[in-house]
């Protein structure tokens, strides 16, 4: 793929023109709090980047919360968001397991995330609506907050 496409242009390849930008949403299992800490956030926030890059998926904007993740991505044309979806959820889950074996200490049978997802297809005028909600999901969260 090529650079991000913030320029609201179609990208032209062999044999197609076009731009597939999404949102995506999912949670942890049980809604587990499993990102409260920073360094647990950060750590998924890492995995998440990781496993996209490994599989040509750009991240426009990602925001880890408590049990939650928004974020939104660019793809190519000939992905469907379920693919996406179990790209990013089932490697990020991989890699924060490696790297944090006492998360199985919670969560004993490797399921981080749960089965359930929200996915929604952008066009250019409606991504600066979605970057900007995904990057106010902490402000919008914090009265929410249970401990």
């Amino acid at each position: 793929m090529e650079t991000q496409n913030l320029n609201n242009e179609y990208k032209h390849f062999t044999h197609a023109v076009g731009v597939m930008m999404m949102h995506l949403e999912w949670c942890t299992k049980y809604r587990y709090c499993m990102f409260r800490k920073e360094e647990q956030k950060n750590l998924a926030s890492a995995c998440i980047r990781r496993a996209a890059s490994l599989h040509g998926i750009k991240i426009i904007e990602l925001q880890v919360m408590p049990e939650h993740v928004h974020v939104v991505v660019e793809v190519s044309l000939t992905w469907a968001a379920s693919k996406v979806l179990q790209i990013l959820k089932g490697l990020s889950a991989k890699l924060f397991f490696m790297k944090n074996p006492k998360a199985r200490l919670r969560l004993p049978k490797g399921h981080l995330w749960s089965e359930g997802k929200f996915a929604a297809s952008l066009g250019f005028i409606q991504v600066d609506v979605a970057r900007a909600y995904v990057r106010s999901q902490v402000e919008h969260h914090q009265g929410n907050r249970t401990l």
